[in-house]
């Protein structure tokens, strides 16, 4: 039973330990394919998945340390996909359906901590790893009776506020004023 988005993986492909042994050339087919990702674990499949989506990401050859390739986004994509085709099963899994939710968010979280750094390098992953951000929703505070009532006391008491201190700026003024005349007639 493997996961759709695992099975794009050729299943001839040997596992990572086994591929580059020069021994596998004289090997017969039934060993071959026991030491296949056919045979592998799911882990394993995983693994392999992982590292494919590393080399779509990646600026350069040397490139290990890049944000979209530190495994944060990459990991998250493979573990959604899981999640989902698992919840698809066993549509009443309210765990793994939390860890998908959680899943979500923590992918959004972080595509939009990219696109706010770089923009261009956010477009590139998010074609790369076939991804379609959609920005958080602004909050909206729900209109309630209690909640009109206290924004009006509230508008009241700035208005009152605001003519209070128009009237002592004006007192003031008015000082300053007088201040001044008696200065320039003081000069004359």
């Amino acid at each position: 039973d493997i996961p759709s988005h695992l099975d794009d993986l050729p299943p001839t492909m040997l596992k990572k330990d086994y591929a580059n042994l020069p021994v596998m050339n004289s090997v017969d087919d039934v060993v071959k394919r026991l030491l296949s990702l056919e045979m592998a674990s799911q882990k394993e499949k995983m693994k392999v998945k992982i590292q494919q989506l590393v080399e779509k990401v990646r600026r350069s050859p040397n490139d290990n340390g890049s944000f979209e390739v530190q495994g944060k986004l990459k990991k998250g994509r493979v573990l959604i996909r899981t999640l989902e085709e698992h919840l698809q099963r066993h549509p009443k899994d309210i765990k793994n359906r939390r860890l998908l939710l959680l899943g979500l968010d923590r992918r959004r979280k972080m595509l939009g901590y990219l696109r706010r750094v770089n923009y261009s390098t956010f477009e590139h992953t998010c074609q790369q790893l076939e991804l379609q951000y959609s920005p958080p929703q602004p909050y909206t505070r729900r209109v309630t009776k209690r909640w009109l009532v206290k924004k009006a006391l509230c508008i009241k008491v700035f208005q009152e506020k605001r003519k209070l201190k128009a009237a002592q700026r004006l007192k003031q003024r008015r000082e300053w004023q007088a201040r001044a005349r008696a200065a320039r007639e003081q000069q004359e």
